[in-house]
């Protein structure tokens, strides 16, 4: 059953919204995730790469992609069945509410690889209301959660911040849009004006911007493949072009200037976790982790603090 949902729910790839249907069974599972990680050449990854790539204008030829992702069911806990089974009752809800059509469609969200995985894990909490692919400030249509059309991926890409290796992040959603309504720039709304409304566009007819409100944001989405890619031109959210939000210190470097502070039997804790951490035997939150309980986090601020002093003079 589980195998079946996931199939129907995660359908129509090309184009990433025509109806054609997936072989769900991908290779490099890791038995602890629900993220399976596809190689390139999977039929999954090559549309999805393709429709990340078309959508970035002119920044499409520096975008190269990292890695592909694709949340699966299979072999996985009652509870992620669950969650799939519970997005196909709530697409048949929908489309027996709407004459027969539930209108599903894919859409970017974008955050950082940890709040990715956190929501993959755990779903949506009121933290990620009016954050993702969400407009600027006074540009807001409502109050949920917004994404960005599939075919637009350059609207969501340009609300990413690249990790300290350079990688931005982006989680396609597969979405119950229903019957949408209109929202205005600048618009409070936080659920349907009527039981008539499922979710709200910016737009009704070329909508850039979809808006599933938080009432429904673990019911209307199913979050479905996680992106990870570099695009070292992409603007950020400022506009200017990309670089690390501060206050930031790249690992390497925090990892010297560590040294100068530490004495030698309490930074070699730290340098094994490093060195574990870039052989990928542990992600970067357990790094984060062991370093703030070896270093304190007292002294790791200020040495950040420090360098994005130095920086400012430099800049």
């Amino acid at each position: 059953m589980a195998a079946q949902v996931e199939i129907e729910d995660q359908a129509s790839l090309t184009n990433l919204d025509n109806g054609e249907i997936f072989d769900p069974l991908c290779d490099g599972e890791d038995s602890s995730s629900s993220l399976i990680l596809l190689s390139e050449g999977n039929e999954d990854y090559d549309v999805i790469k393709r429709c990340l790539i078309s959508g970035m204008g002119s920044f499409s030829r520096d975008t190269k992609i990292a890695k592909i992702r694709k949340n699966s069911s299979e072999g996985i806990s009652l509870t992620t069945q669950a969650k799939f089974f519970s997005f196909k009752v709530f697409t048949d809800a929908v489309a027996s509410k709407n004459g027969g059509d539930a209108n599903v469609h894919y859409g970017w969200y974008a955050a950082s690889k940890e709040e990715i995985e956190r929501i993959v894990s755990y779903g949506f909490t009121n933290r990620e209301v009016g954050n993702g692919a969400a407009p600027a400030a006074g540009d807001s249509h409502g109050i949920g959660i917004h994404l960005v059309p599939s075919r637009f991926s350059l609207l969501a890409a340009s609300a990413t911040e690249p990790d300290e290796e350079g990688l931005r992040h982006l989680l396609l959603c597969r979405l119950i849009l229903g019957r949408p309504e209109l929202i205005n720039s600048g618009s409070k709304q936080s659920y349907p004006s009527s039981a008539e409304f499922d979710s709200g566009v910016d737009d009704l007819q070329n909508p850039r911007k979809y808006v599933i409100w938080s009432c429904n944001m673990n019911s209307y989405i199913l979050p479905s493949y996680v992106v990870s890619f570099k695009s070292p031109r992409l603007p950020g959210r400022d506009g200017l072009a990309a670089k690390p939000s501060s206050p930031w210190v790249s690992f390497a470097a925090l990892m010297s200037l560590l040294s100068k502070s530490m004495e030698p039997s309490r930074m070699n804790l730290i340098i094994q976790t490093y060195d574990a951490f870039r052989t990928r035997r542990i992600r970067r939150h357990q790094l984060v982790r062991k370093m703030r309980e070896v270093a304190g986090d007292n002294l790791l601020a200020e040495i950040i603090k420090n360098e994005r002093d130095r920086n400012k003079v430099k800049n």
